[in-house]
């Protein structure tokens, strides 16, 4: 049973940093592709960041976060980061991490595995 479990959401000021985590774990699954999507109160999970087996390099993200955010993993922790810089209160979200066992961009239906959330919460 693969799983996925986020940590490092919290409450931040505005202007400040903070990083997420996500193990995969599972036997012997290593996720062809890992994301991070978002949810905001009252509105619909959005795509964040994506990034490939292949690692640097094959990142992409949305344009609301392009230049304040960056996404890695460590093939070897099957883990998955998410740097957050410069947050805004538009940031507010319950932050979810996937995974695809294909090379996948930005569309939920695409990832096979989600993780539980965790929430971040920026003040003005």
């Amino acid at each position: 049973q693969v799983q996925l479990v986020e940590s490092g959401g919290g409450l931040v000021q505005a202007g400040g940093s903070l990083r997420l985590s996500c193990a995969a774990s599972g036997g012997t699954f290593s996720p062809a592709t890992m994301g991070w999507f978002r949810q905001a109160p009252g509105k619909e999970r959005e795509f964040v960041a994506r990034i490939w087996r292949g690692g640097s390099g094959s990142q992409y993200y949305s344009d609301s976060v392009k230049g304040r955010f960056t996404t890695s993993r460590d093939n070897a922790k099957n883990t998955v980061y998410l740097q957050m810089s410069s947050l805004t209160t538009e940031d507010t979200a319950v932050y979810y991490c996937a995974a695809g066992t294909r090379l996948v961009t930005q569309e939920q239906r695409d990832y096979d595995y989600w993780g539980q959330g965790t929430r971040v919460t920026v003040s003005s």
